[in-house]
């Protein structure tokens, strides 16, 4: 969280005013530190007046220090000068001013308005995005938390991937605030937060409604609506509905359509407010999924081909949530409540045909309930003339999953069961954060959670239940199972009694127990540049039926992958600076290093639990965003990651090749590498808003240096993405036109190494080891209408 430290110094004052947002808690979510004044900037007038207030009541000066909370301005967004306002350098925020006038092909590109932060798609555009942050390959979403109105959206034992975080749910334009924080370094993130976290706000309320129409090529066609209105004497009601179909590139028209809408309601005065938030979201698609590159080369399949046409699925999230806040002369208090009901039906096939001539296809589902809450009180004190603040933060989460399956299918036809499961799985914390300023150039945050995590698993069906495979040629009904560990299309006589026997082994409850020191210490500013020196510890929770299994569905013993830990630490450090030296630019440098205790990934598309041991991860980060003048806006934002396993002896590469070799069709040998670490993310670029409402941006998007197996022999090939906006805006209309991959690239949005069989064969086949991609959409064009009412 973030918070006023410090008054501005008089060079900020040569800085052009931003407008003030309207005081609410969602707004003050911008606080790490408490208010502090600076003796030393202090003017002779306002010395006199501070020095009125000290005569008063004691609790004078702390009704200042609540007072000014509601005066931090976020509309500036990345041009906001935060010296004083954050304990790290890899914290910041982002507003509206920085989306509006900001091509984005799709809403899981928010993210990559965080400094370093890339957002990608290997599946249809209706599934979550692959995310990556400091070398990590977060899949979708498992060491990030996002949170969207005080709502998590990270799905802890998800069917398709641990933390799963979808953002289709997000409407762009309705995006009041991004606040981001990065390492584990911050008391009131639990779970997923290696990595980071980022906390998106909703509008309030609209200077203007608006009615927005898009269209574009590959039969992308949107309309979203929006409008708020008084709502009683105090309150005010924000409505919006979102709706867009698309066919993409792809060889299988996506066919997709999605759905959203928004009722927000909010209350705000001087010491207390109150937000409802209501919310819906439906989305149907048809997904293309990765391909191996062999079969682009040899022209079996083409770029935008597809080797399982009926892949896709379809997803609802509807919520109910609340925001409640207030305060007194030196406290404040804020909490939230909310439920959650969620489903996922999901249809694909990573591999070809390795498992027999139907294919590898596979259906993941689950239904699931979401219910918890959050409060956090902050008190305002002096010890020994210090000021202080003290933080104490609750929070608690239970996730009911219905229904959690996994099962082979052809054409999205059940063929067999592989896995089904009900969960019931909570999550607790409590936090101690306490803030000193020692001296007015000197302060630290020292913090204490704790957190615990139940996990209930009632395995209900495996490959052995009885009716549990409905291959081709056998009766649906029939009392017979099909065995992972057999070629495909063998079947065998169903045996309840093993049946049972897995369900019981791979049943059962698990808890842990967590605690996580975090310390930062902030120094300055000197000449506008402050420093920071951070340390601290965080977890992701793993998935709960990796905790309990003991055997796997082919029958076997789980051995070293079953049983895991509920909980997967990590720690990192960091030393950074802010700095606005130059008047209008906005600069931080950060170094940091992260290290975690088990990569554990529960694979949901066997049914097992992958172990990749310890690892360290270290890089940089330089960020800058300059406002040259009211026309003007550049930023710079580079990142450089790398890393290793631990207990992994380093590949040896002293022959001019690997130790052992990759030629076969199974990789042979395993290095220290990571894969799908991403060692470089460059994004730049230029916005230009002239006085007259003509507006244009140009970006650059560049990620790259990615091994994609543990020996460094496949590499993925840089990304370069050029985007391109235009527009035109007045007072009642604005015209925007944008062209994505201006260049044309055809490389790969996200890319993999592991085996994959093209071509189907007379039973289960190995495949060949090699790289298998997803393109980035080729060069397209959209144009947009808005009217404001």
């Amino acid at each position: 969280m973030l918070k006023k430290a410090k008054k501005q110094k008089s060079v900020k004052n040569s800085k052009q005013s931003q407008p003030e947002t309207t005081p609410d808690r969602d707004s003050r979510v911008l606080q790490v530190e408490s208010p502090k004044a600076e003796p030393a900037q202090t003017t002779p007038k306002k010395a006199a007046k501070q020095a009125e207030q000290s005569n008063k009541k004691p609790n004078a000066i702390k009704t200042l220090k609540v007072e000014e909370l509601g005066e931090i301005s976020v509309t500036a967004g990345r041009s906001r000068d935060l010296l004083g306002l954050t304990g790290s350098a890899s914290q910041g925020v982002i507003s509206q001013e920085q989306i509006e006038f900001r091509s984005s092909s799709r809403p899981g590109e928010l993210v990559e308005l965080i400094p370093g932060m890339i957002a990608t798609q290997h599946s249809g555009s209706g599934k979550a995005n692959q995310y990556f942050l400091r070398g990590y390959n977060l899949d979708h979403g498992t060491d990030f938390t996002t949170v969207v109105d005080g709502v998590p959206m990270n799905m802890p034992t998800h069917a398709h991937g641990q933390g799963y975080m979808d953002l289709n749910s997000m409407i762009p334009e309705l995006v009041d605030r991004i606040e981001y924080g990065k390492g584990p370094y911050y008391a009131e993130i639990g779970d997923f937060s290696a990595a980071g976290f980022n906390k998106m706000t909703t509008m309030k309320t609209l200077p203007k409604g608006f009615l927005k129409f898009t269209g574009g090529e590959f039969d992308f066609y949107r309309t979203v609506a929006a409008n708020s209105s008084k709502l009683g004497e105090d309150g005010n009601l924000l409505y919006a509905a979102e709706f867009q179909t698309y066919n993409g590139a792809w060889a299988v028209p996506e066919n997709g359509h999605k759905y959203n809408g928004v009722l927000r309601y909010t209350q705000d005065h001087d010491n207390w407010g109150v937000a409802v938030n209501a919310k819906a979201y439906e989305n149907t698609w048809t997904a293309t999924n990765q391909i191996a590159q062999s079969a682009i080369d040899s022209g079996q399949l083409g770029l935008y081909g597809s080797l399982s046409p009926s892949d896709g699925g379809n997803t609802n999230r509807y919520s109910l949530s609340s925001n409640v806040w207030n305060k007194g002369n030196d406290w404040k208090n804020d909490a939230n409540v909310y439920a959650v009901y969620y489903d996922l039906n999901l249809y694909s096939n990573f591999s070809g045909y390795t498992s027999g001539p139907w294919g590898d296809q596979m259906n993941q589902r689950e239904h699931r309930v979401q219910v918890g809450g959050n409060e956090e009180f902050t008190h305002y004190d002096k010890l020994f003339g210090l000021d202080m603040d003290n933080t104490y933060g609750m929070s608690f989460r239970h996730d009911e999953i219905m229904g959690l399956g996994l099962y082979n299918t052809v054409n999205r036809q059940y063929l067999n069961t592989i896995s089904e499961d009900n969960v019931s799985e909570s999550t607790g914390g409590m936090y101690f954060k306490n803030q000193i300023h020692w001296h007015e150039k000197f302060r630290t945050i020292q913090a204490l959670r704790a957190d615990f995590i139940n996990m209930q698993v009632d395995a209900l069906a495996n490959p052995f239940t009885t009716g549990s495979a409905a291959i081709t040629g056998a009766d649906a009904t029939s009392v017979t199972a099909y065995s992972p560990s057999l070629a495909a299309g063998q079947l065998q006589a169903a045996d309840p009694s093993l049946a049972a026997a897995i369900n019981a082994a791979n049943s059962g409850y698990r808890s842990k127990e967590m605690v996580s020191p975090k310390f930062s210490a902030i120094i300055g500013p000197w000449y506008n540049t402050e420093y920071f020196l951070n340390a601290g510890s965080g977890y992701h929770s793993n998935d709960a039926r990796g905790t309990t299994l003991q055997i796997t569905p082919d029958g076997s013993a789980a051995g070293s992958s079953g049983m895991i830990t509920p909980m997967a630490w990590a720690r990192g450090g960091e030393i950074g600076a802010r700095s606005n030296i130059i008047p209008g630019l906005n600069s931080t440098l950060a170094l940091w290093f992260l290290q975690s205790s088990q990569e554990l990934v529960f694979a949901g598309d066997d049914g097992t639990t992958n172990v990749n041991g310890m690892s360290n991860r270290y890089g940089l980060e330089f960020t800058n965003y300059y406002k040259v003048n009211d026309m003007v806006t550049l930023d710079f934002d580079y990142a450089k990651s790398d890393g290793y396993f631990v207990n992994t002896p380093k590949t040896d590469y002293s022959s001019g090749g690997p130790s052992c070799p990759t030629s076969s069709a199974t990789a042979a040998c395993t290095g220290n590498y990571i894969p799908n670490l991403v060692g470089t993310v460059i994004a730049t670029g230029v916005q230009v808003v002239a006085p007259n409402g003509v507006f244009g941006s140009l970006r650059l998007r560049h990620f790259g240096d990615s091994p994609l197996d543990s020996n460094g022999t496949f590499w993925a090939p840089n990304v370069d993405i050029l985007n391109l906006s235009l527009g035109y805006k007045q007072k009642n209309y604005k015209l925007d036109f944008n062209i994505f991959n201006l260049l044309g690239e055809t490389t790969s949005d996200i890319a993999y190494a592991y085996n994959y069989a093209s071509t189907p064969g007379a039973g289960a086949q190995t495949g060949n080891f090699g790289i298998v991609r997803h393109p980035v959409e080729p060069r397209m064009a959209r144009a947009g209408f808005t009217i404001y009412f």
